[in-house]
């Protein structure tokens, strides 16, 4: 008796063979399962990942314009902006992007710390897939955060924040919240263990985030400070947003967005090199 299959089963058992593709285009349903699951993760404990923070970014409003009457004007490109206003847009830009960094430095490191990195290596997503995927769900806490933040910011008094160039808030919101998405995945690769995590986010994200003109605008800066800033991406990244509120900037707002964009492409192909490369997860 022949055992050949039937000539009609052929092609689903050379489908079906070691190391042919199954799944030949994008993975929707597990791209969108593992999005939920980033998702997922930090919306549970959302009193600790969403609206605690956005208390904190609040507190910075309260303090600063209590300490200064809040009338104080700022200079911002020769126009005067209650300190307030000026104040109130670069603080939702810096809490979302520390939030953004947050969420995805913790997903890979926590999977290499607890022994459950298989879970993110072994599925069958492909490694944009699960770039994608990470980074979505960064970012999703990043404007989780931002909305947050605002929706808050409108019930304290003296304080005007109302968008007036959309295209620039959600230009300079997303690809910043990329940006740190993409820093946090890097260091989620790279650290070992928490410690790691925090010193990245201690002395390189916070020190960038608060030197980035969140509280003061560049041009009262002495010059060598002036260079500073201009050389830290986050300065365009908190400019542009702010644009968006004021339609006024310390900097060029399309350079600005090039400059980001830029700086995302970059960092996107090096993540996904070396996520694909299995750097310091395979081992």
């Amino acid at each position: 008796m022949s055992i050949q299959p039937p000539s009609g089963d052929m092609p689903s058992a050379v489908a079906n063979a070691p190391g042919v593709p199954t799944i030949r285009n994008v993975n929707w349903g597990g791209l969108r399962t593992l999005y939920i699951k980033e998702v997922r993760r930090f919306f549970k404990v959302q009193l600790q990942t969403v609206w605690a923070p956005a208390i904190t970014t609040l507190m910075f409003l309260v303090i600063f314009t209590v300490a200064t009457g809040g009338k104080r004007p700022v200079s911002v490109a020769g126009v005067d902006v209650p300190f307030a206003d000026f104040l109130a847009p670069g603080l939702i830009a810096m809490a979302m992007l520390q939030n953004s960094f947050a969420n995805s430095s913790f997903s890979l490191l926590v999977g290499k710390i607890q022994g459950t990195i298989v879970d993110y290596l072994m599925p069958p997503l492909s490694t944009g897939e699960l770039l994608a995927a990470m980074v979505g769900g960064a970012v999703t806490r990043a404007w989780c955060v931002g909305g947050a933040v605002f929706l808050a910011m409108q019930f304290w008094p003296g304080v005007h924040l109302v968008p007036q160039h959309p295209l620039a808030i959600i230009w300079f919101g997303l690809l910043g919240s990329v940006f740190l998405a993409f820093v946090g995945l890097l260091t989620s690769m790279w650290a070992e263990k928490f410690d790691h995590a925090a010193a990245v986010q201690n002395f390189l994200i916070a020190p960038l985030t608060l030197l980035s003109g969140t509280f003061y605008s560049v041009d009262k800066l002495a010059p060598a400070f002036q260079a500073f800033s201009h050389i830290n991406p986050f300065f365009y990244i908190i400019s542009g947003f702010r644009y968006g509120f004021l339609l006024n900037a310390d900097s060029n707002v399309m350079v600005g967005g090039l400059v980001v964009l830029g700086i995302d492409i970059v960092l996107g192909i090096v993540c996904y090199r070396l996520l694909r490369s299995g750097w310091k997860l395979k081992n």
